[in-house]
């Protein structure tokens, strides 16, 4: 009796464990919002103004920034 080809393929995708992610993987570094265009601002002096908006986001890209640092100690200086 021979084993049917398709059955081993199965099983051996089956039993097959992937390669665990990197702590950077699993965590990945933050990234900084997009900077909004200049053309976008209608200069009305809205509350808040897009620009208004952008430093909050980068308030807050910045502080998950420190706390991904905190958490992954020993990254590449250029991910620092």
């Amino acid at each position: 009796m021979t084993a049917n080809p398709a059955i081993l393929s199965d099983n051996a995708a089956m039993t097959s464990i992937p390669p665990s992610p990197s702590p950077q993987e699993a965590d990945p570094m933050p990234v900084p919002p997009a900077q909004p265009d200049f053309e976008l601002c209608c200069g009305n002096g809205c509350d808040p103004c897009i620009f208004d908006l952008h430093d909050l986001a980068m308030d807050a890209y910045r502080q998950a920034l420190r706390a991904w640092r905190l958490r992954h100690p020993d990254a590449a200086p250029e991910a620092r």
